[in-house]
């Protein structure tokens, strides 16, 4: 049994579209959308034009390096650096997959945002509104990442030969499912009940040995849940605080995320929602888990590293 860098390239892909909480078909059909768009496209145009978007969805997700040979030991941590390369060199690892974006992934991480609007609306907030709002915080992530290295560490794998791609949304996306499923089995009618919920779960209850395990921000363990919403859990990064109000309208109680600014916290205590932070790394590690559970039957050996809180199902 063997497995290369595209093949869990496409395995990932596949993953997140099927995990989607959008669902596969409406996935699906956005690409159509995007072929269709390509087909039109002529000369400078078609020929700047992104591929990779064809296939795939996720702008966030992306192969940098690919020796083309058969991966054996593959090296993943929620962030990769440079020093996190030079690591995998000395340990005889041919491989490197970060979750969190670099390069052009990074450069293009505020257009995996759209993923949102669609989500919000199935929450029952007017698509318009959420579109509106969410476009005004891709444009600020947008220009929020655009200082940034994005090729820093992609130039130091190529120099060392290893293998590098990274997965984010469609790692966030079976985090989001898993969350959903989990939460919705315990039936909470109070804040409390879904941090219980989260806590079963092995990645958690790890973070909280860590001192970093699910919170309530906003509210408190005896507040009624009302309609519970996961849409701080993939989707790029935080969206609009505008959003809040919009979503308190649609009958939105209670709010699932990863994590939240202090500016979040305070727009959603100000309409009256209640907030559960589920954890960052811990929530990254439950999306990834289930991601390399697919790619070690492969025969691939795993060295988890850069926070990884590697669990495996």
């Amino acid at each position: 049994m063997s497995i290369t860098v595209k093949q869990i390239y496409d395995l990932a892909i596949d993953l997140g579209i099927k995990n989607d909480l959008r669902g596969a078909a409406k996935v699906k059909k956005n690409l159509k959308k995007t072929n269709d768009q390509y087909d039109k496209l002529t000369g400078q145009e078609k020929k700047d034009f992104d591929r990779e978007r064809l296939t795939n969805p996720y702008s966030d997700t992306r192969v940098f390096v690919d020796n083309k040979k058969e991966v054996k030991k593959v090296m993943v941590g929620i962030d990769i650096t440079p020093a996190e390369i030079m690591i995998a060199k000395s340990i005889g690892v041919d491989t490197v997959i970060s979750h969190h974006p670099i390069g052009s992934a990074l450069a293009d991480l505020a257009d995996v945002m759209h993923l949102q609007v669609e989500v919000l609306a199935d929450y029952g907030v007017p698509i318009n509104v959420a579109e509106a709002l969410t476009k005004e915080r891709i444009s600020e992530v947008a220009r929020g990442v655009s200082s940034s290295n994005h090729y820093r560490v992609v130039d130091a794998a190529s120099l060392l030969g290893i293998n590098l791609m990274c997965v984010h949304t469609p790692c966030d996306n079976l985090a989001a499912k898993f969350l959903d499923r989990a939460i919705k089995k315990k039936k909470p009618e109070v804040v409390g009940e879904i941090v219980e919920a989260i806590e079963e779960i092995p990645e958690y209850q790890e973070a909280k040995k860590r001192k970093s395990g699910p919170t309530i921000f906003v509210g408190d363990k005896n507040s009624l849940t009302g309609k519970i919403a996961l849409t701080e859990i993939t989707g790029g990064t935080e969206n609009s605080t505008g959003l809040y109000q919009k979503m308190s309208q649609a009958g939105i109680g209670t709010i699932v995320g990863m994590h939240m600014s202090e500016k979040h916290v305070k727009e959603a205590r100000k309409h009256f929602m209640s907030v559960v932070t589920a954890g960052h790394i811990s929530s990254d590690s439950l999306g990834v888990n289930q991601f390399l559970d697919a790619v070690e039957k492969k025969g691939v050996e795993i060295v988890p590293c850069s926070g990884l809180i590697r669990v495996k199902r």
